[in-house]
């Protein structure tokens, strides 16, 4: 029974807070800036005034799919963000200039997380071949490996966190310094960023679960041995 409603939760969770989400980006969405900017103009704007004029701001396709590349030195933005003039777009956009600026300052924790990159994709990717073959064959050792190798992957979730809380509070702080909204317009930006911001704490508390949930698999196991 228990397990049902483990299980339950760590599905059903992560699945509101993505409805939670798209309810509030859309809702949004259609509420008009009085800046009259769109999120391409406001990234713009946000990214002069801090000296980064050598970043690109570049249309993708999809939903929600706005990301910094730190690679290309861009900040990509759906089109709905990219065009539109809206409360929604431009704090996904201004958050991701955040990203911008967190690069060029060298913030710690993004450090911290893009050196995590290589060991949190190896992790996710082989993790579940070690501990699903030390569950069929009640092999500790392949078990162990597993937990190590996703132990890697949770850290990087965590590492996420205020990687993406120190950008929305930059995003904020950036648009209201540079009239990008007023402050009746606040709390509508605010609430755009926070439902950004669960769906990471989301993810990290499903994925701390998960590692627990094996952790004591092998602590049982060994107690058995």
């Amino acid at each position: 029974m228990y397990i049902l409603v483990y299980f339950a939760l760590i599905i059903a969770v992560p699945i509101f807070i993505q409805m939670y989400l798209k309810k509030t980006y859309a809702k949004y969405l259609k509420v008009g800036a009085s800046s009259g900017m769109t999120g391409a103009q406001a990234a713009r704007k946000v990214l002069d005034e801090n000296g980064l004029y050598n970043i690109n701001i570049e249309a993708v396709k999809g939903k929600l799919s706005d990301h910094y590349d730190p690679r290309a030195k861009a900040v990509r933005l759906s089109e709905d963000n990219y065009y539109g003039t809206s409360i929604s777009s431009i704090s996904v956009a201004t958050h991701e200039v955040g990203h911008a600026i967190q690069d060029a300052e060298e913030y710690a924790f993004l450090r911290f997380r893009h050196a995590l990159v290589p060991v949190a994709s190896f992790g996710s990717n082989f993790s579940f071949i070690f501990i699903i073959a030390g569950m069929l064959m009640q092999w500790s050792g392949a078990l162990l490996l597993g937990i190590i190798l996703m132990g890697g992957a949770v850290a990087f979730q965590f590492i996420t966190l205020p990687v993406e809380f120190d950008a929305s509070n930059r995003a904020r702080a950036a648009m209201v310094s540079s009239g990008l909204i007023r402050n009746d317009e606040e709390s509508g930006v605010k609430r755009v960023l926070n439902a950004a911001a669960l769906t990471y704490v989301a993810a990290t508390v499903v994925a701390v679960l998960e590692l627990l949930r094996f952790v004591l698999m092998y602590l049982g196991m060994n107690s058995d041995d």
